[in-house]
């Protein structure tokens, strides 16, 4: 549960309730804990907006009555342009890399995949990958921008358990709109008495992620400033405590931006699993912290 801090009384207003299962594997996805994250949003809001889609967690939980999805890394949106306007696609871009994984071997199957994606990126082979790939990490070299997680060793959902999921997804996004872009230009649409939620990429834990080693977050807090200062709400999760609380970020949040702030126990990290080759993570609990400008 979330620990509110400082000399606020809980701000919760609103209950959620989550998809019945993940529609993407997501290394920071924060899925087990879209339902606390979002009873902390306003009890009305005009239009959603997520401009670090990534795996739509939050968005799916909101399921809001007007919602803007974005991210910058078209293959990912592709995979939620479908979901809105194509479901039945979506579900046979699955259904036949699962089909090749079949007949081929799972580790086969995915080398095959990853190879036809670094080709050339593309929302079907980004689609399967990052449900096979070890814990959800979606990773890419710097050196050639290709894709390099390996595969992972859990059993991918079959495509019926999978259509399943679109099928409740679909209806979940039905009212949104989904966006490829920068995060500064999607939040720039957000009007007075929307709510805006950023999960943008961590500066001190998934700098090995895609678009993370350019990503700076000085200049998301000066956009953030400018939503607050027209009346936008914004709901920021960023680095909270490491290793069981021994270590708290420090970053350069300006005072007075934020008037809230809560802690979410994420759990064990994957990305840290995959870093450290499996070894125990008894020590390697990951605590968001939830900043509120409202």
């Amino acid at each position: 549960m979330g620990r509110q801090q400082g000399l606020f009384a809980d701000v919760r207003t609103v209950i959620f309730q989550r998809p019945r299962g993940s529609l993407l594997k997501w290394v920071g996805s924060k899925f087990r804990v879209a339902e606390e994250i979002a009873s902390y949003f306003p009890a009305d809001f005009g239009t959603f907006h997520e401009p670090f889609l990534g795996s739509g967690a939050i968005l799916a939980t909101v399921a809001p009555r007007a919602g803007v999805g974005s991210d910058i890394f078209p293959p990912l949106m592709d995979i939620w342009k479908a979901l809105r306007h194509d479901p039945a696609r979506l579900k046979e871009w699955y259904r036949q890399r699962y089909r090749q994984m079949r007949a081929n071997g799972r580790l086969s199957a995915y080398e095959q995949v990853r190879a036809s994606y670094n080709a050339r990126p593309n929302g079907p082979d980004f689609l399967f990958l990052c449900r096979t790939c070890y814990g959800g990490v979606v990773r890419f070299r710097k050196a050639d921008g290709h894709m390099s997680t390996p595969c992972g060793p859990h059993t991918p959902i079959p495509p019926a358990a999978f259509a399943r999921r679109v099928d409740e997804w679909h209806r979940r996004v039905q009212d949104c709109r989904f966006m490829t872009g920068d995060y500064a230009a999607a939040m720039a649409q957000a009007r007075q008495g929307d709510l805006v939620y950023c999960d943008p990429p961590y500066s001190h834990s998934q700098s090995i992620l895609y678009g993370a080693q350019e990503f700076d977050f000085r200049h998301l807090l000066k956009v953030i400033a400018e939503c607050r200062d027209r009346g936008v709400r914004v709901a920021l999760s960023i680095d909270g405590t490491k290793r069981s609380g021994e270590h708290v970020c420090d970053l350069p949040i300006p005072d007075g931006l934020f008037e809230r702030q809560v802690f979410i126990n994420c759990g064990r990290s994957m990305l840290k699993r995959l870093q450290m080759n499996g070894q125990s993570l008894e020590r390697e609990v990951v605590a968001d912290r939830l900043l509120l400008t409202y």
